[in-house]
């Protein structure tokens, strides 16, 4: 494994690991989704440069659009989790309520 790859592994593994981890606020397991998308994503864009394969080139361009969207509907229900409880900490939501 080249240290490029180990790098991004690592950066995946450790924001899975956050998101596993560290679940108290939401803005945090939302940093940890956007950390290990963004590592997806620089993976992605030099396996389709290493290649050199035209086929999987807009592969890395879909998945920073579904990564802008996962992002813009994570902080739209921040705000709205923040509006309605008053923080966003996740051992306060209780998702069986209405």
């Amino acid at each position: 494994m080249t240290p490029l790859h180990f790098s991004f592994s690592s950066a995946f593994v450790l924001g899975l690991m956050g998101l596993a981890f560290h679940r108290t606020h939401l803005l945090s397991a939302l940093l940890c989704l956007e950390g290990m998308m963004l590592s997806l994503f620089v993976a992605l864009a030099l396996w389709t440069l290493q290649f050199e394969s035209t086929n999987f080139s807009t592969a890395p361009m879909l998945l920073l659009a579904f990564s802008a969207c996962e992002a813009s509907t994570g902080l739209a229900l921040l705000v709205a989790t923040a509006r309605t409880h008053g923080n966003d900490r996740l051992q306060n939501l209780n998702l069986l309520q209405c």
